[in-house]
């Protein structure tokens, strides 16, 4: 029962509630830790005697947490690493004589005993060490021995006799709370949560008594048993410490983890680099190819990227190039060959033109299985393409538009198929231009799945069913140059062989009158509506304007009784001969429209089958004609243009219609390549239909007096335009006008005729001109009238297409103005007909010697007057460089954008300067009125 006394008096005191409330007792944080001395540490028994003989009495204690009795010789005190064990020993009440490990660890005597140990006593004390080796063994290693109760006493009565106990011992019975006295911060301090300061001074010592010797840290640091409570106060708030470090491991894990995917990825860099340099051969310069990805990009002058394409596309990767034989090769070409597949050379051309730099890329099939095939990218670049040709989804600039694979011929563009001009030329905006051979048998694609432009040599049945070589081949110029109007001006520069070379004075006089008086064209929609009375009328009602000169009458081709017939039909036409002389002396020409193609109605198509005369079919007798339709044409044959015995025919028949009625001069009416027999077989090979009208042309251009075609893929002898396809009378048509006028003259052709005034005319049966839903056709009660059974065009539409066609080089009349019985409508075709005569014919006509001489068209895009690349302004276009034209092509609209050019211009419609090189937003165009402004001098002074 004194046992567990003495235990229970322990944990009742160490948890005095009169401890915890002693206000003279210390707390921790008001020890200065700076003053403390050297920390006492318990007596073991190597310790030494002081001078008096007796030890010095010295006690040890680590990380005690709140204390509770287990047994009657265990005291539990709980901390954040674990429980300690204070073990007491029982017989310490009786003796002084150290008997176990507690009391070897702390031996405390009385303070007045004072004696050397004896032989027996050392023999206790091996045996004691002895024992407390064996027991330690079974020890936890956060277990501690304590002094017993005896022993706190006596160390007490020595502290007060010494009188010399340190501040902070003190307050050691106030370490010890009750497990239940839960304590707020903000309730009365007591020591046991009072925060220990950090002591400044340096460390000058660790534990000797510590759990782990080769670790130190705040929770091993040696005190007194009076200073319980910092230690354990400093021990909790190590753990906090710890966890803030965490964090900081974080980061360094964060950042070491950075670096290293850095210094992956800039290796990894490195090598891609390295291979792509290393894999990429440069020739000529300015050309660099890498051979394994078959990837070519072209630089200009100034070492800027221009194009980029990948060749060899249908070879999908599986083939590696290899050098040529020495028999394949050629001099001044670079040769490599992908095995039983494609061989390749690449050529440097010699310079034809300063400033600029052409390169020739040949490829040949080595079998039917592969097809040359070369797309041009500009998906990571900015961009646009021009020229080519028109079609319903391609049209200004190219890579707006999309087109699937499609034979690079002439055809209709309402099908998805290239217009009725097309011209193997393109140019990019940043100086790059490519022209194509001839001889290729062209597919051409754009923005299939990729932005590129895709170029093919591929033979079929129709469009390139002639094989000029065993396999198809794909042959090109890439040429480059400092900026697109430079490039473009040198590819399409006659100055070796001048447009003016070998002109007549009296095709001088025809060009000159085409572009300064109207083409009036008498189209009816059936062949009983034209007789000599309707164009006696019809150029009366010119007459009578008082306003518009005469120019020249196109009649198409119900002149004759049925196409092919090649003379006039006496039964409409009578008086013709009468009826044109009366025309002549009225100031006007007249001009018929003539076709290759011979209706089998007509009376002379059983005269040119007899004399083979017409196309035959292919894989077929000869004497049997391939037979095709043609407009309103069921059923035609087409002459064969390329025997001899054809063309000696048709120059009779013409000069006889010649002599008979003094016709001025002709209009070729050729149709497109996809109005040619499906299976044709001419005299002579042709590489594809195209060819066929551009032989035609040549054959009669010296002969016959000529005023335009329909159709053309070479530029034509001046004076001859080519015309624009035929428009609807839409909105949308209007539209149209202004990209495929810009196409054409990109493409070549200087002298272009657009379609008539409000969009032509259409008639039953015929494929190509059949109205659409929108068309003609339509019935627009409050907006149009009719003439002859033909409703006229909307009135706003005929308004806004007469302005565009001021500014066009030819102006081409099928509706007059009159008949709209409208003061507005001829009140404004008057004053645009004085805009015309005072401004435009006079810049054209000038422009016209440029255009002989340097091939440059007479109406420009903004980009070959502008510095920068204005592809947006897509409804505007230059007269030269000394107008700028910005019509409204949008129903309804009385305001649009307008871009300048840099300079200084004239506003056209309020005569007010206006300061160049900018965007006029909201510029006000009234319904009556055209957006046009004049370049004046730049040191203009006001």
């Amino acid at each position: 029962m004194a046992d567990r006394q003495n235990v229970q008096n322990v944990a009742r005191g160490l948890n005095s509630p009169e401890l915890n409330s002693d206000t003279s007792i210390p707390f921790v944080d008001e020890v200065e830790l700076e003053d403390i001395e050297e920390p006492i540490r318990p007596a073991r028994s190597k310790d030494v005697e002081v001078g008096d003989g007796r030890r010095e009495r010295k006690l040890h204690a680590t990380d005690l947490g709140a204390v509770h009795t287990a047994n009657k010789d265990t005291i539990v005190v709980d901390t954040p690493e674990g429980t300690l064990y204070i073990t007491l020993d029982p017989e310490s009440s009786k003796s002084s004589k150290p008997t176990s490990p507690s009391t070897l660890s702390t031996n405390v005597s009385s303070p007045t005993t004072s004696h050397t140990p004896g032989a027996q006593e050392s023999r206790d004390l091996i045996i004691v060490e002895q024992d407390m080796g064996q027991r330690m063994t079974g020890l936890r290693r956060n277990s501690i021995s304590m002094p017993t109760l005896p022993n706190f006493e006596l160390l007490k009565q020595e502290y007060n006799t010494q009188g010399d106990i340190p501040e902070h011992h003190q307050s050691s019975v106030s370490v010890f709370s009750d497990d239940n006295n839960d304590v707020h911060d903000d309730q009365a301090k007591v020591p046991l949560r009072s925060p220990r300061r950090k002591s400044t001074a340096p460390r000058r010592f660790r534990s000797e008594f510590s759990m782990d010797e080769d670790e130190y840290s705040p929770s091993n640091s040696v005190t007194s048993v009076n200073s319980l409570a910092s230690l354990l106060k400093e021990k909790l708030q190590s753990i906090p410490q710890k966890i803030r470090k965490k964090p900081t491991d974080y980061k360094l894990r964060a950042f070491v983890g950075l670096m290293f995917l850095a210094v992956v990825f800039f290796v990894g860099f490195a090598y891609v680099l390295y291979h792509r340099q290393a894999l990429t051969t440069a020739y000529f310069e300015r050309v660099q190819f890498n051979e394994p990805k078959r990837l070519i990009r072209v630089y200009n002058q100034d070492d800027v990227e221009i194009l980029k394409a990948r060749l060899g596309v249908d070879l999908h990767g599986q083939h590696k190039s290899f050098p040529c034989l020495p028999q394949h090769r050629r001099r001044g070409s670079e040769c490599r060959e992908w095995l039983h597949a494609l061989r390749l050379y690449l050529t440097s051309l010699p310079p034809e033109h300063d400033n600029t730099t052409c390169y020739s890329v040949t490829w040949q099939a080595l079998s039917n299985d592969v097809t040359p095939n070369d797309c041009f990218d500009w998906g990571d670049t900015k961009v646009n393409w021009f020229g080519a040709g028109q079609s319903l989804n391609l049209t200004w600039p190219l890579n707006s538009g999309a087109i699937d694979y499609t034979p690079f011929i002439t055809g209709d563009m309402q099908k998805s198929q290239f217009g009725n001009v097309v011209t193997r030329y393109l140019i990019n905006s940043k100086g790059g231009a490519i022209t194509v051979d001839e001889d290729t048998p062209l597919h051409i694609s754009v923005n299939r799945g990729r932005k590129e432009i895709c170029l093919k040599a591929k033979y079929d049945d129709f469009a390139f069913a002639n094989k000029m070589t065993e396999f198809p081949e794909l042959k090109y110029n890439i040429c480059t140059a400092r900026d697109i109007k430079s490039l473009h001006s040198s590819i399409h520069n006659h100055r070796r062989a001048p447009l003016w070379d070998g002109l007549k004075p009296g095709d001088i006089k025809t060009l000159d009158s085409l572009i300064s008086e109207p083409v009036w064209q008498i189209a009816p929609r059936f062949k009983h509506e034209l007789q000599d009375e309707t164009i006696a009328k019809y150029t009366e009602d010119v007459i009578s304007l008082g306003f518009l000169k005469q120019g020249h009458v196109l009649i198409n081709e119900f002149w004759q009784n049925e196409i092919g017939d090649l003379t006039v039909d006496t039964s409409r036409f009578a008086t013709l001969n009468v009826t044109v002389n009366k025309l002549h002396r009225r100031g006007f020409k007249v001009a018929f429209t003539i076709q290759p193609f011979i209706s089998t109605e007509s009376k002379n198509f059983a005269e040119t089958v007899q004399k083979r005369l017409l196309i035959s079919e292919r894989n077929s007798d000869r004497r049997i004609p391939a037979l095709t339709r043609f407009k309103s044409l069921a059923s035609a044959g087409v002459l064969d243009i390329t025997n001899n015995r054809s063309v000696p025919w048709i120059m009779d028949k013409l000069q006889t219609v010649i002599s008979a009625y003094h016709i001025d001069s002709f209009y070729f009416d050729l149709g497109t390549a996809y109005d040619m027999p499906h299976y044709y077989r001419c005299e002579q090979k042709l590489i594809n239909p195209d060819q066929y009208k551009t032989i035609f042309t040549k054959t009669f251009e010296k002969a016959l007096n000529i005023i335009g075609v329909s159709s053309a893929i070479h530029l034509p002898r001046p004076p001859i335009f080519v015309s624009l396809p035929p428009f609807e009378s839409t909105w949308d048509a209007l539209r149209l006008v202004i990209p495929t006028m810009l196409t054409y003259g990109i493409n070549g052709f200087p002298f272009t005729m657009p379609g008539a005034v409000g969009g032509d005319i259409y008639w039953p049966g015929s494929e190509q001109f059949l109205p659409s839903a929108k068309g003609a056709v339509e019935s627009i009660v409050n907006s149009t009238t009719q003439e002859n059974g033909i409703e006229l065009p909307e009135r706003e539409l005929y308004m806004r297409w007469l302005q565009l066609a001021t500014f066009l080089p030819v102006m081409k009349f099928t509706h007059l103005p009159s008949k709209y019985n409208d003061v507005t409508v001829l009140e404004m075709a008057k004053n645009l007909t004085l805009l015309r005569q005072m401004y435009v014919t006079p810049l054209l006509l000038k422009y016209k010697r440029e255009a002989l001489e340097e091939g440059l068209p007479l109406v420009r895009p903004l980009w070959l007057v502008a510095d920068a690349d204005v592809t947006p302004a897509l409804d505007e276009f230059v007269i030269g460089d000394e107008i700028v034209v910005a019509p409204v092509v949008h129903q309804g609209h009385t305001t649009r954008e307008v871009y300048l050019p840099a300079g200084l211009w004239q506003d056209g419609i309020d005569g007010s300067l206006r300061k160049g090189n900018r965007w006029m937003h909201d510029y006000r165009v009234p319904a009556t009125k055209v957006a046009y402004f004049l370049r004046k001098p730049d040191d203009l002074r006001f």
